[in-house]
């Protein structure tokens, strides 16, 4: 199937007409999210076998482009599915089964989000300042504060991990594992009042010794930087489809730019279109080189993880230098967009201002500009000398 016939323009458009109300009332876009799930696009990488479309990562990141055009908030929320169910395909693709069951549960409708962030956590997914405490049975009881998890209102299944710090000698063990909506010791708070991204309600979430059975700890590592496939897996998936909807965002801030160009016209030169300007038509065409320049590194990044390309050290590099530079690239489009529309993309409700604020979060969302140089740095030229 193509991407016109999963998301096709019809539903893309009511989307589209829906994301202005929902960040202006602060509300989760539940209707999105309804139509969404009922075209399959929730089952993107679950197998066909399971009931889902049988994609790879490179048709993931092409269908979360197009959304973003629609729907920016909506597509960084379903993010959050796709990234557990992306990271359960990629595993499998690799031998290795263990999350076969978040796939099967994506087939019969289960919605997965993502409970990683910690609030002064830095460390992300190599330390967490949530404890995990060892339960007779194997499982693990979860106390701590997990920050932006997108899908508040409406997962049933949240991916979470902390410390057990009595795990072994030295700095303790990371115990991953999944809790369903109704199980109890998990609280989500009503605190997202943001600037942008209001629609994906990316609450706090309050774990205060919720449960974890053993059958859903699906990963025990040691705390600090490790090659563990499913280290890689998640930084393939939710690295690539973050920039995804970044390039989707700027993508359609160049089209409202090009538009703008079209429609404006100009006193100075006569009444004339500002696409007769010789700075607005050097702007559009900076514009469309940069972001003729970011496509191809997305498709080819993805196509790579599917085709299971073996790129050693310089796996995370890759993973981290598309994130950034897609999410700056996406700042840069639309900030062309504003310059080439006037002063009518400043006043609240245009499409414009929207974009300004969505596109920000960008900066936010690991890895971030400073960690993903530390990245690339250490990669070429070894680490600092101690």
């Amino acid at each position: 199937m193509t991407s016109e016939e999963i998301l096709p323009d019809g539903l893309l458009h009511r989307i589209r007409g829906r994301a202005a109300g929902y960040d202006q009332n602060n509300s989760f876009f539940h209707e999105d999210l309804e139509e969404l799930a009922a075209a399959g696009y929730l089952k993107i990488f679950v197998p066909e076998s399971d009931g889902g479309l049988g994609l790879g990562l490179e048709a993931a990141a092409e269908l979360q482009r197009r959304l973003a055009t629609a729907a920016p908030a909506t597509a960084l929320a379903v993010n959050m599915h796709l990234v557990w169910t992306g990271v359960a395909h990629v595993l499998a693709a690799r031998g290795d089964n263990s999350l076969d069951y978040v796939l099967k549960e994506s087939g019969r409708g289960e919605v997965f989000a993502f409970g990683i962030s910690e609030a002064g956590n830095d460390s992300m997914l190599f330390d967490s300042g949530t404890t995990a405490e060892p339960q007779l049975d194997g499982g693990y009881s979860f106390t701590g504060r997990k920050i932006f998890t997108s899908l508040s209102p409406a997962w049933t299944r949240l991916g979470i991990f902390g410390k057990d710090s009595g795990a072994r000698e030295g700095n303790g063990e990371l115990v991953f594992g999944f809790i369903h909506r109704d199980a109890p010791g998990h609280e989500t708070l009503s605190d997202w009042d943001t600037l942008g991204m209001r629609a994906s309600q990316s609450n706090t979430t309050l774990l205060q010794a919720a449960m974890v059975p053993p059958e859903r700890i699906f990963r025990k590592l040691p705390v600090g930087p490790n090659q563990d496939p499913l280290i890689f897996a998640i930084f393939a998936c939710f690295e690539t489809l973050l920039a995804a909807v970044y390039t989707g965002i700027g993508e359609r801030a160049f089209t409202l730019a090009v538009d703008a160009a079209k429609r404006r016209t100009s006193a100075k030169y006569g009444g004339r279109s500002f696409s007769q300007d010789p700075d607005i038509r050097w702007k559009i065409a900076d514009a469309a080189m940069a972001m003729d320049s970011i496509q191809p590194q997305l498709a080819s990044v993805a196509r790579d993880v599917d085709a299971l390309v073996d790129h050693g050290a310089q796996w995370f590099p890759k993973f981290v230098g598309l994130k950034v530079r897609a999410t700056e690239n996406a700042r840069t489009m639309v900030d062309v967009a504003i310059r080439v529309s006037g002063g009518s993309s400043y006043f609240r409700g245009s499409e414009l201002e929207r974009l300004y604020r969505d596109v920000l979060a960008g900066i936010f969302h690991p890895s971030n500009d400073e960690s993903a140089h530390t990245t690339v740095a250490n990669a070429l030229l070894g680490p600092l000398e101690s």
